[in-house]
């Protein structure tokens, strides 16, 4: 008889790439397809549980947080229909400057960015001789040579929310994080890096690496100075790698097959990557518990006299990008203390309650439970409502507070735009708070400019899914991404600036919040 040969076909499976945000509050964890679209989800939102050991202590259990990790990457993969096997790579965007010391089993638990422990360090540090010469030597040196990294450094004070202070309070209180000789440092990817490869990997990005206030962002590593000056190790810290990069493989016993880990990302640069915000002069608005302005400032690190923190964006091969950052606190928070104060019910009802009033009566909120950041950084500045009278009902207080946060975005991009000199090219919003439409309006009208809202708010997944993506080559460049971006809406300014020049209504206003905001500053007397 004939023989009839026999046809093999292989098909080539779909494949999908894996990303997971750790955030402040929460651990979310997404699956995206070609199109960039989400095919899978952690089933529920996974709660971070903050714990507060002591007044002004915050913290988180870093073994708590690694099963919570693993929880909802099995959750999305399993929600989606689909086999681990079928995750092309992984893509982790973690919050910032949060750290813990260890040697493969924690010292300690997480030393959040919000903690306060270190505040006296900072205080004394801030005030010391050691740091009036510090300024001076540096503002010598760049009278000298007019390098902008000794001027950035002759302008340089410590804070809480940086890790430096808190790292050395660890040191000096935790022994054995540093008596036997094997301690390493890590934020909370380097944790998980650590975790996914079972010890084989201690390693971080650039992005998170600039977060930290121990990394010069000029010379792209660790701080020498820095870490000289505040008997930190070198030897501690972890190797930085780029951000787009295979930094190991997870071990086949914890999904059941190795999957390759290839982008680590800070939460707001890759949120500024999922925007697509590639180009100089792009600017992204992040309005959560707290609001983030980034503006690209290209291949050159941005020096501020105004309190602009200069970032690594991302590193890509051989291309740096970097980013000046703008952050106000109680954003989100001064709309969650209104809802728990009963000024309303449900935070969906606060845009029609602000526009059923015509103005605010007069009221103006100051929204400055954690001090005020960029550009007047005043710690001691409170809360705090003012022109109230007879007359001021529920309705203008929470449009003063909804105004508050479009009026604190006018004054950061103000900022923004008179030091860096850039020409904005686009803005993106992202973030919770950006579903308001009031203030997105109002924040479209003040800056006289359009803002786009994408049509899903988590950035910072997609941001690390994009960088792993390309990674693998599962999307080819810059350009598709751009091609996958969805908007929502586009908020065009009512008034040009030119009007608004000549003397817009909310001009006045604007004015009067000012006023607020000065009579608020300094309130605390130092303790």
């Amino acid at each position: 008889g004939i023989g009839y040969p026999t046809l093999l076909m292989t098909v080539r499976q779909e494949t999908f790439i894996l990303s997971v945000d750790v955030g402040t509050t929460s651990i979310r964890c997404h699956v995206y397809d070609k199109s960039a679209s989400i095919r899978g989800s952690s089933a529920s939102l996974l709660q971070v549980s903050l714990l507060y050991p002591q007044p002004g202590w915050v913290e988180i259990d870093p073994e708590d947080l690694w099963k919570g990790f693993v929880t909802v990457v099995k959750g999305a993969v399993q929600d989606a229909g689909l086999q681990m096997c079928q995750m092309e790579s992984l893509g982790i965007s973690t919050q910032r400057a949060t750290f813990m010391t260890n040697t493969g089993k924690p010292f300690h638990n997480f030393i959040t960015w919000q903690d306060l422990r270190a505040a006296e360090l900072v205080r004394s540090w801030n005030g010391s001789c050691t740091m009036k010469t510090v300024h001076g030597v540096m503002k010598m040196l760049h009278f000298l040579t007019r390098q902008k990294r000794f001027l950035a450094a002759s302008l340089v004070v410590f804070t809480t929310q940086h890790v430096s202070l808190r790292l050395v309070w660890a040191l000096n209180n935790i022994p054995q994080a540093v008596e036997d000789g094997s301690c390493y440092f890590g934020t909370i990817d380097t944790w998980l890096l650590y975790k996914l490869t079972k010890g084989l990997v201690h390693a971080t990005d650039y992005s998170n690496a600039s977060a930290t206030a121990i990394f010069d962002s000029y010379q792209m590593c660790w701080s020498g100075f820095v870490c000289s000056l505040l008997s930190i190790p070198l030897s501690i810290l972890p190797r930085v790698q780029n951000t787009s990069h295979k930094f190991g493989t997870c071990d086949p016993s914890i999904f059941g097959v190795p999957i390759p880990i290839m982008s680590v990302m800070a939460d707001q640069q890759a949120a500024m990557f999922g925007e697509c915000c590639f180009d100089i002069g792009d600017v992204k608005i992040t309005m959560g518990t707290g609001t983030f302005m980034d503006i690209n400032t290209g291949n050159k690190p941005h020096t501020s006299v105004a309190g602009l923190y200069p970032l690594v964006g991302w590193k890509i091969g051989a291309d740096v990008v970097y980013l000046a950052e703008g952050n106000a606190a109680g954003t989100g928070a001064a709309i969650k203390w209104a809802q728990d104060l009963e000024l309303f019910s449900d935070v969906t009802e606060t845009e029609a309650i602000a526009t059923s009033v015509d103005d605010s009566d007069g009221v103006y909120f100051v929204p400055s439970f954690s001090g005020l950041q960029a550009p007047l950084n005043d710690p001691k500045a409170c809360a705090s409502f003012m022109g109230l009278k007879p007359s001021t009902t529920k309705r203008h207080l929470v449009r003063s507070i909804l105004e508050s946060i479009a009026f604190r975005n006018k004054q950061l991009f103000e900022v923004m735009l008179r030091e860096t000199r850039i020409p904005i090219t686009k803005i993106r919003a992202d973030g919770g708070v950006c579903t308001n439409n009031f203030i997105m309006q109002l924040t479209a009208d003040l800056l006289g400019r359009k803002i786009e809202r994408p049509s899903h708010f988590d950035m910072s997944c997609l941001g690390a899914a994009f960088v792993a993506g390309l990674g693998t080559g599962y999307w080819r460049n810059q350009e598709e991404l751009k091609k996958l971006l969805t908007t929502d809406q586009h908020f065009l300014p009512w008034r040009s600036k030119a009007d608004w020049d000549k003397g817009s209504p909310y001009r006045g206003v604007l004015q009067s919040w000012e006023r607020a905001l000065q009579r608020s500053m300094h309130w605390y007397s130092q303790p």
